[in-house]
């Protein structure tokens, strides 16, 4: 993607988000603003993170620096949120929507089961409401979970965040999902479009989905693409390096270019869980990347050669500089382990 696409979208201060939710809490109180007065004041309150809020479409916002870059659907029907972020940004975040709309969040999509993800689940959900005016007569409602924003993710989110010490949420049982699925594919219709919620099976993990926004024409990708390093893939939790590339060929498959106008800055815009935006190019680049390296690995295998052996040989050699690390939680080493071992598992 060029500079020109990165720095088009419209940038939203934080600290105006604050104020504004501060206001409209003041001036209606109403049922739902009632409800989430506490949180815009425990936001005014908190030490916000350095986050970001750029307008990609009119009717779509990306949040950044709130742990995952997070999907914002805005519309007559309310809000629909792609990833909660860290618990730790989840009130700010709250601020920040209630600044892009006054609307209520009516669904969280989780794209994985990652704490980054997964971990402010509980407060934006609280901070919503899955009632529909008009969809019934007023009155009390039989049903008091849909006080809440229904959280939707893939069958195995549930199951990762009750069972894995990586998932900020396994002890709070209020942010686990409350719609889950176990097929290909889930839609909504909600704000005039159609949102596909595509199930990426063994990819980064065995529970990733991609949030497809067709009118928007902006799929959420969550960490199948992280443009600030090589893809995490977590095979104790299903993931595998056949299904990331899989998952990047759908993902390929979804974006459209701008085609025959190549010029012109427009195609399917995709968020990653981490980093830039990505345009259909970077996506081929990306996969481009990804097999080859896989591909290397594979034939290091096929020879006989050992897992310290194919680290030697240097499978990512030509993208290590671009994308590898010696330092943190996700080195290069560690990604090639992670290849070899998801090879090795597949032809056991």
């Amino acid at each position: 993607m060029t500079p020109a696409r990165r720095h088009r979208v419209r940038r939203v201060p934080l600290a105006i988000a604050v104020a504004v939710c501060t206001v409209v809490c003041l001036v209606d109180r109403g049922p739902v603003v009632e409800r989430t007065a506490a949180l815009a004041a425990q936001a005014a309150g908190a030490a916000s993170p350095d986050l970001e809020v750029l307008e990609i479409r009119p009717n779509f916002f990306m949040i950044a620096g709130a742990g995952a870059n997070i999907g914002v659907q805005v519309g007559d029907d309310g809000v629909v949120v792609v990833d909660a972020g860290s618990a730790a940004s989840a009130p700010a975040v709250v601020a920040a929507i209630k600044r892009i709309a006054s609307k209520p969040i009516r669904y969280v999509i989780d794209t994985g089961p990652d704490a980054d993800h997964v971990g402010g689940n509980e407060l934006l959900s609280k901070a919503g409401d899955t009632f529909y005016p008009g969809t019934r007569s007023p009155g009390a409602r039989p049903d008091s979970l849909r006080s809440f924003a229904g959280i939707l993710a893939a069958e195995g989110v549930a199951r990762h965040m009750t069972g894995s010490s990586k998932s900020a949420a396994a002890s709070a049982p209020g942010g686990l999902p409350t719609e889950s699925f176990h097929y290909a594919r889930k839609y909504l219709y909600l704000n005039g479009e159609a949102i596909e919620v595509l199930h990426q099976p063994a990819a980064h993990t065995d529970s990733d989905v991609f949030a497809f926004f067709r009118r928007s024409d902006v799929v959420v990708a969550g960490d199948v693409i992280d443009t600030r390093r090589f893809p995490v893939i977590d095979v104790e939790r299903g993931g595998s390096i056949d299904g990331e590339i899989a998952a990047l060929n759908r993902l390929a498959e979804l974006a459209v270019p701008s085609v025959p106008i190549v010029s012109r800055e427009a195609g399917t815009i995709v968020i990653p869980g981490h980093g830039r935006l990505f345009d259909h190019f970077d996506v081929i680049e990306y996969r481009d990347m990804i097999t080859i390296i896989r591909d290397r690995v594979r034939d290091l295998i096929n020879a006989g050669r050992s897992l310290e052996q194919v680290k030697a040989a240097g499978p990512a050699r030509g993208y290590a500089a671009r994308y590898g690390s010696d330092r943190g939680d996700w080195t290069t080493d560690k990604f090639v382990e992670a290849v070899y071992r998801s090879l090795v598992k597949a032809k056991s």
